[in-house]
């Protein structure tokens, strides 16, 4: 009986475990292609039409490239894991190429839709952010992003 009730435990964990990392699969193909911030408030100040217009996100296959045009110009490029285990659901990102090469940043996302991916960001990757927040004196950057039609 004893036996019975370790296998059965160990079977449900691993179902649990495998539908986690399912679920997290299908959220990183669900991330997959062009994103637009159509909205980002950075430590409580509103980002301007002319500073999103110049961002564009690019996620594909756990990777993710910023890129920003004119003279603010620039690429970022790194990897980016999902944890759906927590609610709000964890973005570890980690820069390899441009300003943020070294650095690790946590953040928390949302996909409301296939088209819309709300992510916030604690720029200092001290803690995973509790909320879609970014009050002022924070280090917090919350953004809302709609896929690029391609």
């Amino acid at each position: 009986m004893k036996t019975i009730l370790i296998l059965t435990l160990s079977t449900l964990v691993a179902l649990n475990l495998n539908a986690a990392d399912n679920t997290a699969s299908t959220d990183a193909k669900s991330q997959d292609g062009i994103w637009k911030p159509i909205a980002a408030v950075m430590g409580g100040v509103p980002m301007g039409d002319a500073d999103l217009k110049a961002i564009t996100l690019k996620i594909a296959d756990g990777k993710y490239e910023v890129t920003i045009e004119g003279e603010k110009g620039g690429i970022d490029k790194g990897t980016c894991t999902l944890d759906t285990t927590t609610t709000p659901k964890r973005m570890t990102i980690k820069g390899t190429e441009g300003p943020n090469n070294g650095k690790t940043i946590l953040a928390i996302y949302e996909m409301k839709d296939a088209v819309s991916l709300r992510i916030c960001y604690d720029l200092s990757g001290t803690d995973f952010p509790k909320e879609f927040k970014a009050t002022k004196g924070t280090k917090y950057y919350l953004v809302g992003y709609r896929r690029k039609k391609e």
